[in-house]
């Protein structure tokens, strides 16, 4: 009867039948409760179920009841295992095969639990034997193959699941472990085929739509990988890991705010995930609300204090916020737990330039290069070292190693530097285009073709140097000056309040201030679109903190790159370049993006309020000899070259007791000078170095000059009105690029064109003539102090009504629905 009872309830079992077997099981335990065979069965049906805790109690009993039974012997041990009862497990198996050697469900078993206790070896010896008995098994070989890839024994765990999809090719989990080896192998195309696979088995596999994901990012196939994150989502809304991988996707092609959103809901779900908080420190860092960056960097630390990653963007947030000894101490932490972090090698030779100690900062960059040589951050801070530092060594190279890499599409210098080291438009043109691309792609344009009617021409000043800064020195008067009735002017300023006076005066100058520093480029851009500006001025273009991603949100009809930065800016979203026919000549204006506003004089704004001190300083305060003819250059010292520096050196070999005045802008370019001066046959103590000074004084020094001397490829630029507003001769030569002509452009508006010479020998040649004709030098420094107050140059109504005019220019052909083009300003009458 039990026997019929059984064999029903086993056929239940086969088919399925879970709670029927388990009543006819039951049945006969009840007339028999020690009947074994029935407890081994129920025990069995336990463990299929996932009821290890009954299967345990059940199969315990049954072999009890009958220790010499392989069947009791090899369900106990499946139990154990589920129980990770590992080593008992074992014991089973190993008893089961001392009673039948060939018995291969224990053998299999063996091998699960030696697998299971991590001893790989055996476990893939178990599984051998196993297929030996059965080679058409598909289990085993990708449990063999599991083992076999624990002990890196990669192509024979390959081997094993190929074997098991050979026999079972819908093997989800085969084809899942030989998709994540292949990854491993970095065979990514392979694996991705079999992840392939899986989801056209099993749409809803979440690990496997993960594992696409990931693939496709190591693929570079960033827009396929995000579908493959959403894809992911969908199964699985709140998928911390996915949110997180897909915030580090959006973190690459630098769409910060969706990267934002996802690091936040991944936080919202896990607010311990560090990944996360690193996730949202890069976001917040691109968009520039570094405060945050900075506290969601310590967040993630504070969870996993040992990730060198973690260390360095928390350097790279404090250097965005200035913090350069801060930063130090954080790349350090980064190189103490990676020396092998080209990006912290680089970020401390930030911090290292930042604070003016060139030598190490070029070390540092050497070694992130010589970790990741295609680095174009450290390429760039090395070059600007070198340059800041006069270390002219490898000069030649870092100029033959920019145009090389600028032909090849890659940008090794920074814009600024670009203008200093080399003397093309044209590779600026390709420098500024790829600058853009990668740092300010345009954005949804936020404007869209809407025509304002206000009755004021609402004009916004965009800038990070709204203080005592060379820009602000040059236009503060222009801003004093706009004619209220039509114009409505606006500031937005994104730099650090001075609280100097210069400041106040430009506060006071504005229909309108805001301080935006803590806000986002979107932020900002969305607040100028709210306000309707009509024109937005950028007063910074490549220079300095610049906050280019505003305008590539199109916030404004018209936008206008204007004084900060003396070049083109390689951007589809700017509309105008405000300049005059000495810096851009026609003909060059192939090699400017933007349309070219020609002002009737020189492009460059000037301030008749500028105040110098009434005190003079002696020659032996201000550190110069008695007596001597005293060559100045006031630029900063990374305008000079050694082409222009031996030109200089023959200077004072000729005039007998000449000095050259030069600004004392750091002690590493000092010395390396009066090393390159002795080299050149000078004694180092003919260049005599002047500290900065308060405005005031700065001008007033000026006077103890007799001639100033300018730099190629980088003129004197505010420098230059500095000298020419304090009636100081200053000897130029144009070059080939707007930078390299601005000085020219001043000497024609103050009426001086004979300072301008045709070549550096014309150049050198006139130098030597002035210091030795004292009474010519004379009778132009009286020309200067006549025509400072009679020519253009210094006439800050007359420039302003003549800028406005170009604003009103550019606004009417905006408000006619006509794209921007390149056009003239006639003379302003006032």
């Amino acid at each position: 009867m039990n026997d019929r009872i059984l064999q029903n309830a086993w056929r239940l079992h086969q088919a399925g039948r879970f709670a029927e077997a388990a009543h006819l099981y039951n049945e006969v335990l009840g007339a028999n409760p020690r009947h074994a065979r029935a407890l081994q069965m129920l025990g069995y049906l336990h463990f299929q179920r996932g009821e290890f805790a009954d299967a345990d109690r059940v199969t315990e009993k049954a072999l009890k009841l009958d220790p010499m039974s392989v069947d009791a012997l090899c369900n106990r041990g499946r139990v154990l295992q589920a129980l990770a009862r590992h080593k008992e497990a074992l014991d089973c198996f190993d008893r089961a095969l001392a009673l039948k050697g060939d018995c291969a469900p224990a053998i299999a078993g063996r091998g699960n639990a030696l697998a299971q206790m991590g001893r790989f070896e055996d476990a893939a010896a178990s599984f051998s034997r196993a297929i030996a008995l059965g080679p058409n098994d598909a289990t085993l070989y990708l449990r063999r193959g599991t083992a076999t890839a624990m002990l890196g024994r990669d192509e024979a765990a390959l081997k094993d699941f190929e074997s098991a999809l050979a026999r079972d090719p819908a093997n989800i989990a085969a084809l899942h472990s030989r998709s994540r080896l292949l990854r491993k192998e970095k065979r990514i195309e392979e694996a991705l085929s079999c992840i392939e696979r899986i989801l056209a088995l099993d749409p809803t596999h979440a690990e496997a739509v993960m594992d696409r994901a990931v693939s496709l990012v190591d693929l570079k196939r960033y827009d396929e990988a995000l579908a493959a994150f959403d894809w992911a989502l969908r199964i699985a809304p709140g998928n911390v890991e996915a949110l997180t991988d897909r915030a580090s996707v959006l973190l690459g092609l630098k769409r910060h705010e969706a990267a934002r959103a996802d690091a936040s809901r991944a936080l919202a779900a896990d607010p311990n995930n560090a990944a996360a908080w690193h996730n949202l420190g890069g976001a917040f860092a691109g968009l520039r609300r570094h405060k945050e960056a900075l506290a969601s960097f310590d967040k993630s630390l504070a969870l996993v204090p040992d990730n060198a990653a973690g260390w360095t963007g928390r350097g790279g947030a404090l250097l965005a916020l200035k913090q350069d000894e801060a930063a130090l101490a954080s790349t350090d932490s980064a190189l103490r737990l990676d020396a092998a972090d080209a990006d912290a090698w680089t970020n401390r030779a930030h911090a290292l330039s930042n604070l003016k100690r060139f030598s190490e900062a070029i070390a540092d960059s050497d070694r992130a290069l010589s970790i990741d040589p295609a680095s174009g951050a450290a390429t760039r801070v090395g070059i600007h070292a070198r340059l800041h530092a006069c270390d002219w060594k490898r000069r030649e190279e870092d100029k033959r190693r920019v145009t090389a890499g600028l032909r090849a599409g890659a940008r090794l210098i920074s814009m600024l530097d670009h203008r200093a080291l080399l003397e093309s438009e044209e590779e600026n043109l390709i420098a500024a285009r790829l600058w853009v691309a990668e740092r300010h792609p345009a954005e949804n344009p936020l404007w869209r073709g809407e025509r304002y009617r206000h009755g004021k021409i609402r004009l916004a000043y965009l800038s990070t140097d709204f203080r005592a800064h060379a820009v602000a020195f040059l236009i503060a008067g222009n801003f004093e000056h706009h004619d209220k009735a039509r114009f409505e002017i606006t500031a937005i300023s994104f730099g650090l309040d001075d609280k100097s006076q210069t400041r106040q005066r430009i506060e006071s100058a504005f229909d309108r201030f805001i301080d935006a520093q803590d806000l986002s480029d979107a932020q900002i851009a969305a607040t100028i679109r709210e306000m309707e500006i009509d024109i937005a001025v950028d007063l910074n273009g490549y220079t300095g903190d610049a906050r280019t991603g505003i305008l590539a949100f199109r916030p404004a009809p018209v936008q206008v790159n204007y004084l900060g930065y003396p070049g083109t800016m390689g951007a589809g979203f700017m509309d105008y370049i405000v300049a005059d026919r000495t810096v851009i000549p026609p003909e060059h204006q192939i090699h400017f993006s933007e349309k070219v506003v020609y002002l009737p004089h020189a492009y460059q704004a000037n301030d008749r309020k500028r105040r110098a001190s009434a005190q003079t300083p002696t020659r032996a305060k201000a550190g110069l000899p008695d007596t001597g003819f005293v060559f100045v250059c006031f630029n900063n010292l990374h305008k000079i070259g050694p082409e222009m520096f031996d030109i200089w050196m023959r200077l004072l070999r000729e005039v007998e007791g000449s000095v050259l005045w030069l600004l004392e802008d750091n002690l590493i370019a000092a010395a390396n000078l009066m090393r390159e001066a002795e080299a050149r046959g000078v004694p180092p103590g003919r260049l005599v170095f002047a500290p900065r000074r308060m405005p005031e004084e700065h001008l007033a020094r000026l006077r103890l000059a007799d001639l100033f001397l300018d730099t190629l490829p980088y003129n004197a630029h505010t420098t230059a009105s500095d000298a020419l507003w304090m009636g100081l001769p200053l000897l130029t030569c144009p070059g080939q690029t707007f930078p390299a002509r601005v000085a020219a452009s001043l000497l024609n508006a103050i009426g001086v064109p004979e300072l301008v010479t045709d070549s550096l020998t014309d150049y050198e040649a006139l130098a030597l003539r002035l210091a030795r004709d004292p009474e010519k030098l004379a009778a132009i420094k009286a020309t200067l102090a006549r025509n400072r107050d009679t020519h253009p140059l210094f006439n800050t109504l007359r420039f302003t009504r003549d800028l406005e005019s170009a604003y009103t220019t550019m606004w009417e052909r905006y408000q006619a629905g006509l794209a921007p083009e390149s056009f003239a300003v006639s003379v302003a009458q006032t």
